[in-house]
């Protein structure tokens, strides 16, 4: 039976090939724009080479002091006396780690050809247990490495191939950055700049920066972030506990100089999602993201919707002598309405397979812009080597969902003008010009 329909379907789509086409278009443009939408949400925030860990990764950013006769109110990073004395210091974390993100004013010198700049960050053993890249070869720098201060550092692939012409073979060459010898002791599959802590060209012991303890003003104002990766809620709960007793008993301590505002573990967010907080404990709940973004979905896939159930509306009055004659020999309201629904249903797949090529397309094509569609103030703009990943372009929850939200609303559009025109009487259907 389900054989017959395909067939019949194949046949009315080769008869009415404008109807047909403009139901495949309607259906691709609604799951094209929705899948581009979800993926450039999706990609910030799922968990995607390096950040395997980012449902249990939290940041703190930045502290806030008060001094104590409100003459002075600071938010700055931390200094390296703040790593020491209350980051460093937690036992409820599988990993911490404190970073430096440099930017892009570092320069290497290659083998040949001239300076170029690259994104450098200064952090610690801890950072590559947080996340979790690849090696091409060696491993990252060790506790002792780092402790000693030694000039040494881990690279990307990109840059290793850029300055030596290779990706194997590096490890214990010497790599000049700003002006100083570093000996490479890993060379990493590179990154995602959409992973905004854990992209850059190459990583280096921030202990070998004889600056490193520099301090503003006051002792724990700084240039660093602290970063910490846990096993579950409940030891993101311990670790919070933990968190401000320890930054309770740093506020004793000063009591007559300043104070340190509580400090909350917040999970991996960019700039866009900021506004998606709204309460102090950065919980983002099921319904904030229902709120914010089903709307959106749904008028992405309503208008269609509509725009086809008109079309269908209009096809089936043009079909009604072809019903009369069927039901007249002898085709119930169940059968026709089934071929109804069964015709829909293949262009809606049909619809959703162009859909899904088009939004690969402009991810692909587009990806120097589309991924900053959502953020107000974005860390890269118009940026051609953003790296563009399968497991990014297909995310099967992401356009699986889509799909069927899209045929349950394509279908519910055909069932309504289709029962109302199988409703009509057989004399009716027949009397129908065609």
């Amino acid at each position: 039976m389900i054989k017959d329909y395909v067939k019949q379907a194949w046949e009315l789509m080769k008869q009415n090939p404008l109807f047909s086409s403009l139901y495949v278009v309607g259906t691709a443009l609604a799951i094209c724009f929705t899948t581009v939408m979800t993926v450039a949400y999706y990609v910030k925030i799922a968990p995607l080479y390096p950040e395997y860990n980012r449902n249990n990764t939290y940041y703190i950013t930045q502290l806030k002091l008060e001094t104590v006769d409100n003459k002075n109110n600071i938010n700055s990073a931390f200094s390296y006396n703040a790593l020491r004395d209350f980051v460093y210091p937690l036992k409820n974390a599988e990993a911490v780690s404190g970073i430096f993100q440099e930017g892009n004013e570092h320069w290497v010198r290659p083998l040949t050809g001239n300076d170029f700049s690259v994104k450098l960050i200064s952090t610690d053993p801890g950072f590559f247990k947080i996340y979790e890249f690849d090696y091409i070869e060696g491993s990252p720098f060790s506790e002792a490495d780092f402790e000693s201060g030694v000039r040494t550092v881990v690279i990307s692939d990109k840059l290793a191939q850029k300055t030596f012409h290779q990706t194997e073979g590096v490890v214990g060459k010497m790599l000049s950055l700003d002006m100083n010898d570093y000996r490479v002791c890993g060379v990493i599959r590179a990154g995602n700049k959409l992973g905004s802590y854990s992209y850059a060209d190459a990583y280096i012991p921030y202990k070998a920066n004889p600056n490193y303890q520099a301090t503003f003003y006051y002792d724990y104002i700084g240039f660093f972030e602290a970063l910490f990766l846990v096993k579950d809620n409940k030891q993101k709960e311990a670790l919070q506990a933990e968190l401000d007793a320890v930054i309770a008993n740093v506020n004793q301590q000063h009591k007559d100089e300043w104070q340190l505002k509580p400090l909350t573990l917040r999970p991996h967010i960019t700039t866009v999602f900021y506004y998606l907080y709204l309460d102090n404990d950065y919980k983002l709940t099921p319904w904030i993201l229902f709120k914010k973004f089903l709307p959106i979905i749904l008028v992405l896939l309503l208008i269609p919707a509509f725009n086809l159930s008109g079309m269908i509306s209009s096809r089936m009055e043009d079909r009604l002598a072809e019903m009369g004659v069927r039901k007249s020999f002898g085709a119930s309201k169940n059968v026709l309405l089934s071929q109804v629904m069964w015709e829909n249903l293949i262009l809606t797949l049909v619809g959703g397979l162009v859909g899904l090529i088009i939004a690969w397309s402009i991810l692909y094509l587009g990806k120097s812009w589309v991924f900053t569609l959502f953020d107000d103030y974005p860390d890269f703009l118009y940026d051609n080597s953003i790296t563009i990943t399968g497991e990014m372009l297909f995310t099967p929850v992401v356009f699986i969902t889509a799909l069927l939200v899209c045929v349950i609303i394509n279908l519910l559009s055909a069932l309504i003008p289709a029962w109302n025109s199988l409703r009509k009487p057989i004399v009716s259907s027949l009397n129908e010009k065609k």
